[in-house]
């Protein structure tokens, strides 16, 4: 049997249905191809955001841990001074956190190795840039846990006295005995050799001061005399045991030293009473303190020429 072809072609209106029909089943495979990658996606990134969220959680707890134990730790030992306790508890933990945000973004598929490389080199640009003052920073560190003055006591460094008013990370606030005030860098501090004159070795300073007499007088006599005036005094201790003793022979004089300990609150105005006395009662007694001689000769030239 013989197939029959229809050849009569289509209307306008059946190929328009055709079409309809076709972009019709596009959208829906379209439709159904966005529906699984939005499930993919958002399982996946769900995944992600909830780990991230688990990392920044266990991150912060950890940072607040640490930071707590070590600020107690650190708390006990009184050598310690605050400010560097809590400059330390800070740079633990913003290094804690610092490795917690990198972690979080290791979870989205950043690459943290480009991240640490850019944070090592940022941190060497600034170290370079502020090694002056990162040098001061880690000598203020250095002067607060060694602790080698407090304030309120007076230093020696550099050849000049100090009355410490403030320890600070970068300088060191002070005023000299006659009044101004001084801010000297800690690394300076650090670098150089520093003199409490607050802290005596069983709480006792020794005194010293050089008398002239002259070369009549009778130095038993005169050392009998400053005897005489310490003991009158008791603020010159007997022990550790006193000294007196010729030190020297000058031009003009015969140097007697004097040593004797006092407490250190003592020492300053013990020194000034001790020259003053002494003076006094040199003269009372008659003992020179003499002062330089020098011995003129006039040559008067042409008075014994011959005629």
């Amino acid at each position: 049997m013989a197939e029959t072809h229809d050849d009569t072609p289509a209307s306008g209106s059946e190929i328009q249905d055709s079409a309809t029909d076709a972009t019709d089943n596009g959208n829906g495979v379209i439709n159904d191809l966005d529906i699984n990658l939005l499930v993919d996606y958002g399982v996946q990134y769900s995944e992600n955001i909830v780990g991230a969220i688990l990392v920044l959680v266990v991150g912060w707890m950890v940072a607040r841990f640490v930071s707590r134990t070590l600020y107690h730790t650190l708390e006990k030992r009184e050598k310690i001074d605050p400010q560097v306790r809590s400059l330390a508890v800070r740079i633990v933990r913003g290094l804690i956190l610092l490795i917690t945000i990198i972690a979080v973004l290791g979870k989205f598929g950043v690459q943290t190795a480009s991240i640490v490389a850019v944070l090592g080199g940022l941190g060497l640009a600034v170290g370079l840039a502020l090694q002056g003052s990162l040098s001061n920073v880690a000598s203020g560190v250095m002067l607060m846990v060694i602790r080698p003055f407090s304030i309120g006591q007076v230093i020696k460094t550099g050849g000049e006295f100090y009355i410490i008013d403030d320890i600070g990370l970068i300088a060191t606030s002070a005023h000299l005995p006659d009044g101004p005030k001084v801010i000297i860098p800690n690394n300076r501090l650090w670098g150089s050799e520093i003199v409490n004159l607050s802290v005596i070795h069983n709480n006792l300073r020794r005194l010293d001061e050089n008398f002239g007499i002259s070369y009549t007088d009778d130095i038993d006599r005169a050392f009998a005399i400053i005897r005489s005036v310490l003991d009158a005094d008791p603020r010159y201790l007997h022990e550790p045991d006193r000294l007196l003793a010729v030190t020297s022979l000058d031009d003009s004089s015969v140097n007697v030293l004097c040593r004797v300990w006092v407490k250190p609150e003592d020492w300053w105005f013990a020194k000034l009473d001790l020259i003053k006395n002494v003076k006094q009662a040199f003269d009372r007694e008659g003992i020179t303190i003499p002062f330089p001689q020098r011995d003129v000769h006039l040559i008067q030239e042409g008075a014994s020429q011959s005629h």
